[in-house]
């Protein structure tokens, strides 16, 4: 389909300004979860600007960012973690929380890419790419399933 680099850690990835296809795999040799575009016209765009929005804590609402703190908000230990913080006086802020500490490095994320001639060709590499079956993507709200039971009620407010 194309020729992708090596997969690297999300944190240390340093691909080019060029548009392409990225893909997101849990741990170094775990399964394929994600696949975007980074196309972007602006400064730093492309790849590059794409995967740094994630590792600098500003793309939480968006893509691969939200996809990972979707997935740490239903961790009972990694919420446990974050709420021992704020008791101890250690709060964070949520850009924060989605920076390489705590959510990418819980998420321990690897990733290859692509670099495609515009962002054309890499939004229709990007719909090649989703239409493989049998890759759960992570393209919707995660549930308690992936991390196994709950020792505690999800209840956001008292009753």
């Amino acid at each position: 389909m194309a020729q992708w680099t090596d997969w690297v850690p999300l944190v240390a990835a340093d691909p080019p300004l060029s548009p392409g296809v990225y893909l997101a795999r849990r741990g170094a040799n775990g399964p394929v979860v994600y696949a975007g575009v980074g196309a972007g016209d602006r400064k730093a765009g492309g790849l590059r600007g794409r995967l740094r929005r994630y590792t600098s804590g500003k793309a939480l609402a968006s893509g691969l960012g939200e996809a990972i703190f979707d997935r740490a908000l239903v961790d009972p230990q990694w919420l446990r973690q974050r709420l021992a913080e704020g008791e101890s006086g250690q709060p964070m802020r949520a850009t924060e929380w989605g920076r390489a500490a705590p959510a990418l490095l819980w998420a321990d994320l690897h990733v290859c890419w692509t670099v495609t001639k515009n962002r054309e060709d890499a939004v229709a590499l990007e719909k090649k790419v989703l239409a493989l079956q049998g890759i759960a993507w992570w393209l919707t709200r995660p549930t308690l399933r992936e991390f196994g039971s709950s020792p505690f009620p999800l209840r956001i407010w008292p009753q």
